[in-house]
């Protein structure tokens, strides 16, 4: 595994070098990658690369008082990127993949057949008649909106406690898609998707049954500029208000991990797995103008029977081997971006777990970004004060600086 991702950025590059000798090689500026095209335009290739690099410390915070305080520093994600049409305009394709240990984390079980969680997205999407199209492989799933924005182009530091709970991630299976114009204006978009429900590059599977996603959004005022509705911040500003507004349903049937497509895999003593069924419900909504942003979301998930804990009968004890992650949380988000392409932004998210889950958990944080190149060369900072029933509060500062060629 170890000379597999040693080899695995060299034969990446090798690949764009050999590519590069039979194509049109193009680049206009910082941040849009390289792109090459066929002699005979029968397919194109565009190649980038981002890296995040994050400091974060975090202190204890009693009445006012800060101690305990712990620091770290890391590459949070590192990513190559490949993307274009095959054969006609109409079928394109896209390839990510994850080299940091955060990105290529929590694969070393037999589930993944003991290797590096390497692939983020692999896909193919066909346009096959007028604004619908499929989709086939591993991607995100159409579920909150904070998910759905890119991790390089998210308003603060890193996502929210709502996205890290009750997101569900990406999957491997079929996605349709559709969108069409309502009157002068109003721009209603729908996707479906059906995929095996235990989340990216599980290779072992299908351990439960099947998992069903739906989402509908309205966009009342027309659509945003440059797809705005999943860019965080004010970019671009827009010169209309725009709003988008969103509702997403996942039914994960005998799901076997803690989370959904994310989690622990939840196994009894003789190794089998034991399922569950989950109902994540979103709510979300987007709101720009000129350099202000809102966000908003709702997120609650429940468990078939309401009974979110797994036990097992040991020797006539009954013994637990595993918990769903259920309940509720919202996330509120704003920001200004000055005409110097500062930003100050401020989000509020409320965690509340059932009760045998874990203690609510509310967080207010304050973020101050400078976008160099938009969100392809930035630098972000943000303070959070974390606040858990019954728990210690924490002060939690991070730093990040994120370029994306």
């Amino acid at each position: 595994m170890t000379l597999n991702l040693k080899i695995a950025p060299l034969l990446m590059l090798l690949s764009v070098i050999f590519i590069s000798l039979n194509a049109q090689i193009k680049t206009s500026k910082f941040g849009s990658g390289i792109n090459f095209m066929a002699s005979d335009s029968s397919y194109s290739l565009k190649f980038g690369f981002r890296f995040q690099s994050l400091a974060t410390q975090t202190w204890d915070f009693d009445e006012g008082e800060v101690s305990n305080y712990e620091g770290t520093a890391l590459i949070r994600r590192s990513r190559l990127k490949f993307s274009g049409y095959a054969h006609s305009p109409k079928l394109t394709y896209k390839l990510e993949l994850g080299l940091s240990n955060e990105d290529i984390g929590e694969g070393l079980g037999i589930e993944f057949n003991r290797a590096a969680n390497m692939i983020i997205d692999a896909s193919v999407k066909w346009n096959f008649y007028n604004n619908m199209a499929i989709q086939f492989g591993q991607r995100k799933l159409p579920g909150n909106r904070e998910r759905i924005v890119s991790s390089g182009n998210l308003q603060f530091v890193d996502r929210s406690r709502l996205n890290s709970r009750f997101n569900i991630d990406r999957d491997m299976g079929i996605t349709l898609f559709n969108h069409q114009k309502l009157g002068a204006m109003f721009v209603l978009k729908e996707t479906i998707a059906i995929s095996q429900g235990e989340g990216r590059n599980v290779t072992q599977g299908n351990f439960g049954a099947y998992s069903y996603t739906g989402r509908i959004e309205a966009l009342p005022m027309g659509e945003f500029l440059k797809d705005g509705e999943y860019v965080g911040s004010s970019i671009v500003r827009e010169k209309t208000p725009k709003l988008a507004i969103a509702a997403a349903y996942n039914i994960n049937y005998k799901a076997v991990r803690e989370r959904g497509q994310l989690g622990s895999f939840i196994e009894n003593s003789q190794g089998d797995y034991t399922g569950r069924t989950l109902r994540t419900y979103f709510l979300d909504a987007m709101f720009k103008y000129e350099g202000l942003s809102l966000m908003a979301e709702y997120a609650d998930r429940k468990v078939d029977g309401d009974v979110n804990t797994v036990f097992e009968n040991i020797n006539g004890i009954s013994t637990e081997i595993g918990q769903f992650y259920t309940g509720s949380g919202i996330n509120l988000s704003a920001g200004y971006m000055l005409r110097s392409n500062w930003e100050i932004a401020g989000r509020y998210t409320y965690i509340n777990p059932d009760k045998n889950v874990g203690a609510d958990d509310r967080r207010y944080t304050f973020g101050l970004s400078k976008f160099i190149v938009g969100h392809k060369l930035k630098l972000q900072t943000d303070l959070t004060l974390i606040d858990i029933v019954n728990g210690d509060d924490i002060l939690m500062y991070r730093t990040q600086v994120d370029i994306h060629f």
